[in-house]
């Protein structure tokens, strides 16, 4: 199996690059990965203390960014290396306040995993969620370097559960300690004889409980929303597109629309304001415009939604109608406003909780979206209701953090 997997490795890269020339984003992947070990090399010096923190992509960097906050805070004169594996997430974070170099991480082969390690030296890992990378793991257990694995969700179809997962098992006990979201996954890890794991729950929670603690004002969406109620889809794909478009066609000018898609290309943020009948501006064309007059506003740019969210009386979050994955669900819940998704939620817990607990709601057609939509529109108390629900899950479920640092011993 160890054999097979280096040789897969070896075949994906030769892949990767082929397909990158037909391919903007994994062109910047590969790209990246060519200047790795020379930024680290200009960057880390070997009398330099340093903190390794690695992301599978954006949703996993917010997600531990509360612990490398915590980190950074308590030990300031060491230094951080953020890395990604995902094109999508170093792009956006790759000049994090949080790091001191931020690199793509090198593809798993037995002499990429010692040349990254001689050069980081890392005092202390930690990865957070998904990332299981064999070859780096085996070497990270290897030299006995402190590291431990945050935020795990682990279900029973995976490699490491079945009779054939004996290599991806043995890459688990690479970790020193694994924190998981949830008792399941504790259970999942036990019965492999991985011992040394904690039930810290999710720092999501955190991170969007200190979201309360900024200011969230915006002045531009301020000027749109003119005290009217307002509907904020957020992080959208075509499918989610399909489910509400009519729904916002048919409004009679009451109620304020904002749409921020995942995907904000011209060509596709222009489709999308052409399908809609009321009056409609894009962020990139609001200048000198009076954005009070408008029905419905298309967020095409990055780094405003979770403020966004402030400004929601209702929230739908994109990803659920599709194949893609829900979107943070998490980020308009700690507002204390219901929420809407579509149908496909299995992998995501707080998702399932809290439609049990009927703060979020599922849609899974264009007729059921309306009808959710027109109830919680003119009814206050069930929008007060469901929100409270929503507020409450996030209180209730905070502290991860805390627990991961109390753990932490440089």
């Amino acid at each position: 199996m160890k054999l097979l997997y280096s040789i897969g490795i070896y075949l994906a890269s030769f892949i990767l690059k082929l397909l990158a020339l037909f391919n903007f984003k994994l062109e910047k992947g590969v790209i990246g990965r060519r200047e790795t070990f020379k930024k680290l090399e200009k960057e880390i010096q070997k009398d330099d203390k340093t903190f390794w923190f690695h992301c599978a992509s954006l949703g996993e960097y917010e997600q531990g960014l509360p612990v490398f906050e915590g980190l950074k805070t308590n030990y300031p004169d060491y230094k951080v290396v953020l890395s990604f594996f995902s094109p999508s997430g170093y792009e956006v974070r790759k000049n994090a306040a949080i790091a001191d170099v931020v690199v793509y991480l090198p593809l798993d082969t037995k002499v990429n995993a010692k040349r990254f390690l001689n050069l980081v030296h890392p005092n202390y890992i930690i990865f957070v969620k998904y990332e299981i990378w064999p070859n780096l793991l085996l070497e990270i257990n290897k030299r006995q370097l402190k590291n431990i694995l945050i935020s795990a969700v682990f279900r029973k179809n995976q490699s490491f559960f079945k009779w054939y997962g004996g290599f991806m098992k043995s890459a688990l006990f690479g970790f020193n300690h694994i924190f998981t979201q949830n008792e399941n996954s504790k259970l999942l890890l036990e019965r492999i004889d991985y011992k040394s794991v904690s039930v810290s729950g999710d720092t999501r929670f955190d991170r969007v409980s200190n979201q309360l603690k900024i200011d969230n004002s915006i002045s531009f969406i301020e000027e749109f929303k003119d005290d009217k109620l307002c509907v904020v889809f957020g992080s959208t794909w075509p499918e989610d597109d399909k489910l509400y478009i009519d729904f916002i066609n048919k409004s009679n000018g009451d109620t304020k629309f904002i749409i921020a898609p995942h995907n904000i290309k011209a060509s596709y943020t222009n489709s999308l304001k052409s399908q809609l009948n009321l009056k409609t501006i894009c962020y990139s064309e609001m200048t000198n415009k009076n954005l009070s007059g408008y029905d419905v506003y298309i967020l095409d740019t990055i780094g405003y939604l979770s403020k966004v969210y402030s400004y929601a009386d209702i929230a739908y979050v994109g990803g659920g109608a599709g194949s893609t994955g829900l979107h943070n669900i998490l980020e308009p819940a700690v507002f204390g406003i219901p929420i809407l998704i579509g149908k496909h939620y299995d992998k995501f817990p707080e998702a399932k909780t809290l439609i049990n607990k009927e703060g979020v709601i599922s849609v899974k057609d264009r007729i059921s979206l309306e009808t959710c939509f027109d109830k919680l529109i003119k009814n206050n108390n069930t929008r007060e209701k469901q929100g409270i629900i929503n507020k409450g899950f996030i209180e209730e479920n905070r502290g991860a953090v805390i627990q991961i640092l109390d753990h932490i011993r440089i």
